[in-house]
């Protein structure tokens, strides 16, 4: 199972994400979970970068995503990388409400 985990500040705001394991949904290379997840997150982390110009911290690994959102962006700035990654994770919930039995998502503050 794909495991997402996102960390919220008080003040809701996303601090980072954690995307961890596999969907075993299909063989590896046709696994359609496995590949939104993936497509997701790593778009958003491209906008992110390419729409405002912030790089968050990214850790990689086989099965592994971890990505970091800086601290003490220009408000605007974080309004937009804020939003970018709201629209991130309607798309993994999207795939979650369909395919839940492969991928979970949960909040923390």
């Amino acid at each position: 199972m794909i495991s997402i985990k996102i960390n919220r500040s008080e003040s809701d705001s996303i601090q980072s994400f954690t995307i961890s394991g596999h969907a075993f949904f299909a063989d590896r290379g046709k696994d359609i979970v496995c590949a939104g997840a993936s497509a997701v997150s790593i778009g958003a982390i491209n906008a992110v970068h390419a729409l405002t110009g912030v790089t968050p911290l990214i850790e990689q690994g086989d099965g592994f995503l971890r990505c970091v959102v800086p601290d003490k962006l220009p408000d605007g700035t974080h309004e937009k990388v804020q939003l970018l990654l709201e629209g991130m994770i309607i798309s993994l919930q999207t795939i979650e409400e369909e395919y839940g039995e492969h991928i979970k998502i949960t909040f923390k503050k």
